[in-house]
């Protein structure tokens, strides 16, 4: 069961990591790629629809299309394209629209009349090539509204911090584990090595004991000796008288 639980424990921190790991990447390249007219990745420029003008055919609001840099003197009437609007009301702003037909405006420069499939009607300006971003490629549904809610306050909250800081608490918590693991180990090696001492110092006092009999047994055997000569130069003929 703790094994179970161990690799269930493992594969969670993993996932979170990969989460965290991926949403960072993508806050990172959507951050310096989408919505922004002069960046492109691979050839490819991201923009978020904010309008319904072509849902009745291609794209809502909050989807997030791709569109491909191209020469805008090979587009036709048919095409859909990314521009920037030079519409008062919207000046600026990156619109995503289909070709009506080609023309030129009051300066004689090459353009398009745009328009957008739900209402059907013309756009009030002429896209001319200055203002073409791209050529629609696909889409992405619904991540517009993804990235827009990740710009946001409680986005970064759910999607960035929050794997963050649960990451840091797994990894806290694993920390706080093999330092209390590390401390049991310390603890267990130090008591190892202090029974390791006593028996030492148990072994060492038997070696003095048994040098201490074996000392005494010496003695005795010499104090024997000793007086085994003694009774022999007691008991044996007087020393020689020098003659006169």
């Amino acid at each position: 069961m703790k094994k179970v639980l161990h690799i269930i424990k493992t594969i969670f921190v993993w996932l979170v990591v990969a989460l965290a790991v991926c949403m960072m990447i993508f806050t990172i390249v959507s951050v310096n790629t989408f919505d922004r007219a002069d960046r492109s990745l691979f050839g490819y420029k991201a923009f978020i629809v904010l309008s319904d003008s072509m849902s009745a055919t291609d794209f809502s609001a909050g989807d997030l299309v791709l569109s491909k840099e191209v020469d805008p003197s090979t587009l036709q009437a048919g095409d859909i394209i990314s521009f920037q609007s030079t519409d008062p009301d919207n000046y600026g702003e990156v619109v995503t629209h289909k070709i009506r037909e080609r023309t030129t405006d009051e300066n004689g420069n090459p353009g398009f009349i745009t328009y957008g499939t739900t209402t059907g009607e013309n756009d009030e300006t002429i896209v001319t090539y200055d203002f073409v971003l791209g050529k629609y490629q696909t889409k992405l549904p619904g991540v517009g509204k993804f990235f827009q809610f990740l710009k946001t306050t409680p986005g970064y909250i759910v999607c960035i911090f929050l794997p963050f800081l649960l990451l840091i608490l797994v990894q806290g918590f694993n920390s706080i584990r093999l330092f209390r693991r590390y401390k049991q180990e310390q603890l267990a090696e130090l008591e190892a090595q202090r029974e390791q001492e006593k028996a030492e110092l148990a072994a060492e006092r038997e070696r003095l004991e048994a040098d201490r009999l074996q000392s005494q047994q010496l003695m005795a055997e010499l104090q024997k000796l000793k007086k085994q000569l003694d009774e022999k130069q007691s008991g044996g003929d007087p020393p020689d008288t020098p003659a006169v």
